[in-house]
């Protein structure tokens, strides 16, 4: 690795290095494959917020061209769709930022941790489940919203359109 780069790593995680073994089991590098899909979940979610309002943007467009509800009905799917999805790589996440806590604890506590595991099973108790994750302040507020201004976009539609 070169001289830059180990400058740019943390602070704790060049603490660990140094403090590692001599043996080919490499904690830092460890951690790094778990903070990949950790910010792959977040990227995931991310792009799905941004497909979520595009769609029911460009559903709600098509409706009140035509005055016709089932255009804007129809967006409630995908909406939902969308929604599940978020929960999900939301839960994900939760899941590997555990596996990441306890495999940089482990390490400092025993010094023992299982090479490169990415099993997150274990975590699965002290994490929400998904659909308790569908109610989470980040994923309900936005994909909450977008139901519910569905919802009245077809009540508009239905009382005043053609």
């Amino acid at each position: 690795m070169s001289k830059i780069a180990r400058e740019r790593r943390p602070r704790q995680l060049q603490r660990l290095a140094r403090h590692g073994s001599a043996g080919h089991y490499d904690l830092v590098r460890h951690l790094e494959m778990i903070e990949t899909i950790i910010d792959r979940m977040a990227n995931n979610s991310f792009l799905l917020k941004g497909w979520s309002v595009t769609l029911a943007a460009g559903l709600f467009a098509l409706a009140a061209n035509d005055t016709e509800p089932l255009l804007a009905a129809i967006a409630i799917l995908p909406g939902l769709a969308f929604w599940g999805l978020d929960a999900y790589y939301l839960r994900q996440e939760r899941l590997y930022r555990r596996l990441y806590e306890a495999t940089r604890e482990s390490r400092l506590a025993t010094g023992r941790v299982e090479p490169y595991s990415l099993a997150t099973d274990q975590f699965v108790p002290s994490v929400p489940n998904w659909f308790r994750t569908l109610w989470a302040k980040p994923v309900a507020a936005l994909h909450g919203t977008i139901a519910l201004a569905i919802v009245t976009v077809i009540g508009f539609l239905l009382t005043f359109g053609s």
